[in-house]
């Protein structure tokens, strides 16, 4: 079931912003280079589809700048350094100090999963940022596409790429191996419109962690996807799968 009323309407303009992006790394030299090697018959298959791997994403400018702005020092919020933190006012975190709120509230969230099995881990980190608004591009930053960093994501909220890469980071910073985490941009046959999810390796499959969805479900349960490109910190895939529709 979808989050929001009208949300379809909202991922059509994502779809805009994602498969735009697609096509220009898809003409890039990187993308020639994804004319390598399948992935062996051995390995999951993300939703049933055929793999072509990169290691070099250097093509994927967002996804880059991205990871340049979270990797910067954070300046600790002045507002926030002033008021000690057991008596932090609830409104601070509707103000100005919205994203050090956050951040903070974050930071405990991680210490109090810290050493659940995996499974438990999906579900909730999944429902966590789940809980944030669904907002599209143009109208949060002016921009047709824009991959927001987490903290980025704690201030403004963002759309299904968004969500995706706020999951990614938090479970690395759960100790999740990258390699085993893969944020996909792929087709919503149903709606007609382009997505963002992540997918993370557990139990011999891959574990869909989905905006639109807070229950963590199996590639293998959802027919409706088409992944389209996947991408981690150590390379990308161009996926192919045969279309849900003939449409």
């Amino acid at each position: 079931m979808l989050r929001n009323n009208g949300l379809s309407l909202l991922l059509g303009l994502c779809a805009l912003s994602l498969m735009a992006a697609f096509s220009v790394n898809a003409g890039s030299s990187s993308a020639q280079e994804t004319a390598q090697r399948p992935i062996s018959a051995k390995k999951l298959q993300l939703f049933g589809s055929s793999e072509l791997r990169s290691r070099s994403a250097k093509s994927f400018a967002k996804w880059s700048h991205m990871w340049r702005r979270h990797n910067l020092p954070k300046t600790p919020d002045a507002q926030l350094t002033q008021t000690p933190k057991a008596t932090v006012p609830t409104e601070i975190c509707n103000s100005k100090s919205r994203e050090a709120c956050n951040r903070e509230a974050w930071d405990k969230f991680i210490k109090e999963q810290q050493g659940l099995p995996l499974d438990q881990l999906l579900d909730s980190v999944n429902l966590y940022m789940n809980r944030s608004t669904y907002i599209v591009d143009p109208v949060n930053w002016g921009l047709p596409d824009y991959w927001a960093t987490p903290d980025e994501f704690f201030l403004k909220d963002g759309d299904c790429e968004d969500y995706a890469i706020s999951k990614y980071v938090t479970l690395k910073r759960l100790g999740v191996d990258i390699n085993d985490m893969r944020l996909v941009i792929l087709q919503d046959e149903n709606l007609r419109a382009a997505h963002a999810i992540l997918a993370v390796k557990f139990d011999g499959k891959y574990m869909i962690l989905d905006n639109q969805v807070d229950a963590v479900l199996a590639d293998t349960q959802i027919l409706h996807y088409r992944p389209v490109y996947s991408i981690n910190e150590g390379g990308w895939w161009l996926h192919h799968r045969k279309r849900f529709s003939s449409k």
